[in-house]
């Protein structure tokens, strides 16, 4: 028998780099440095993507982020987090703080584990279009939906999928500057399981190519966005062993279809004022500019606004999902409002060069920023899950001439909670006289609902229960 000789690995030689210089990631939670905050301090091998997939485990723990310290030079990142909870105190739960730490840490392993080209198609922005999966944790298909927004179009989408005897799960909808984006999952109405034959995905398909490219009413003075309305299928990407966050891809496909971008209508009023000054449209000061700093070679990007939740993740997704790599940042919150300044290149090691290009990195943190802040009433109820709820409760708002400028939806148990932020179509605000006709006009509920009217701001309040409103929505959806 003929001898085979293979040649030698030292089993350890792949920890080498980790026995020489440490763990490849070091986290720590400190509880004892400050009084009113948790210290959270990330050191770990730097990589692009990594800054934004930390900000979304705290983001997703529903963490808000006081103070941070950003810094990736020489291969190294080392990022410092003050982060508070939900209540405004430090983290005191033990199974909080070893779940952030596990979550941080697998996140490291999968971004070390993925190759570039994963992370590539991770980052990826489909334009225009609607995509259709059927691999989210092989339970439910998921399908991504953009287009020009107009009144009832997510009603119109929900009844849709309800013809085509598919069961909503989840889902998730943004409405900014005459875009939607949608994100949802779905179910076959009979088995309750993905929906895998392609044909009937095709059906799918072009049903709410169909919704999506319906005119607006005569009415309508909103202009519709070249190239707005073309339609493509594919596959969802995610990298390997990777999901990408429902809110990040709501960001991406927002940007794919140039939210950035004024409404035709709206354009005109704004051209007096430069690009990032002055009040936004709910008079809140946003300051966003970029400076050069060619000594070191970066972008300096400095960002005033109102504080709230999520602040960081919107920014630093945004940057990453254009393609730039943040080398330095820092950011903080005094008297209500946010400051960030993030010292960036593009990917490929180069700053910005163009006043063109600064100008739409400017106009998409803007957009980022102010997407997520929606204005109007705030409508949260709960309903036994069944066929086709959704598709009535969104009829019914869209037949009292309100609009769904954002959606939650999702389904617990057997249960099903809802959370609208609905606007007046003729864009009055919605009163509470006007919502107590609506309750009479259906009559009693079977499930408790609440129901708030919020003026939304880019802080995010507490919000107030308004009990008298608890018969909204009722004889109509059942």
């Amino acid at each position: 028998m003929q001898k085979v000789c293979w040649p030698y690995f030292d089993p350890d030689f792949e920890n080498l780099r980790e026995r020489i210089y440490g763990p490849t990631c070091r986290v720590c939670i400190d509880n004892e440095s400050m009084e009113d905050c948790t210290v959270i301090k990330v050191d770990s091998i730097n990589e692009q993507g990594l800054l934004l997939e930390v900000v979304q485990v705290l983001t997703d723990m529903n963490l808000s982020i006081s103070k941070s310290y950003i810094s990736s030079d020489g291969g190294w990142n080392m990022d410092v987090f003050h982060v508070k909870d939900e209540h405004g105190n430090k983290i005191r739960d033990q199974r909080v703080i070893d779940y952030i730490q596990q979550a941080i840490d697998t996140t490291r392993e999968t971004l070390s584990s993925s190759s570039s080209s994963s992370l590539k198609a991770k980052a990826k922005v489909y334009t225009n279009s609607t995509l259709l999966s059927s691999d989210h944790y092989n339970e439910h298909t998921a399908i991504e939906m953009t287009g020009t927004d107009r009144p009832g179009l997510f009603s119109e989408i929900s009844a849709a999928l309800a013809d085509l005897h598919c069961n909503i799960v989840e889902a998730h909808a943004w409405s900014h500057n005459a875009r939607l984006a949608c994100v949802a999952y779905i179910s076959d109405q009979r088995t309750d399981a993905p929906i895998e034959d392609l044909s009937r995905l095709a059906t799918i398909e072009d049903h709410l190519t169909t919704v999506l490219q319906a005119k607006p009413t005569s009415g309508s003075q909103r202009a519709t966005p070249p190239n707005q309305q073309e339609v493509k299928a594919s596959d969802l990407q995610g990298g390997e062993g990777m999901t990408t966050n429902v809110e990040r891809r709501l960001h991406q496909l927002m940007l794919s279809v140039r939210d950035f971008d004024e409404p035709a209508s709206a354009s005109a009023s704004s051209l007096m004022m430069p690009m990032g000054l002055g009040p936004d449209r709910n008079g809140q000061n946003l300051r966003i500019s970029i400076e050069e700093w060619n000594e070191k070679g970066y972008s300096v990007v400095n960002i005033k606004c109102k504080d709230r939740r999520r602040l960081m993740f919107d920014t630093v997704c945004t940057l990453t999902d254009m393609q730039y790599v943040i080398f330095h940042a820092s950011a903080c919150a005094r008297g209500g409002y946010a400051y960030q300044e993030y010292f960036i290149r593009r990917i490929d090691g180069c700053a910005l060069s163009t006043e063109g290009e600064k100008e739409r990195v400017m106009k998409c943190l803007e957009a980022a920023i102010k997407r997520r802040v929606c204005e109007g009433f705030r409508l949260e109820l709960c309903a036994n899950k069944r066929i086709g709820l959704l598709s009535d409760i969104t009829r019914v708002i869209r037949e009292n001439g309100l609009a769904v400028v954002r959606a939650d939806v999702e389904t617990k148990g057997e249960k099903v909670v809802n959370a609208f932020y609905l606007k007046d179509i003729s864009g009055n605000e919605v009163d509470m006289e006007f919502m107590e006709r609506i309750k009479r006009e259906m009559g009693p509920i079977m499930l408790p609902a609440k129901d708030e009217t919020r003026r939304q701001s880019s802080r995010e309040q507490p919000s107030t229960p308004f009990s008298s409103l608890g018969g909204f929505l009722k004889s109509r959806i059942e």
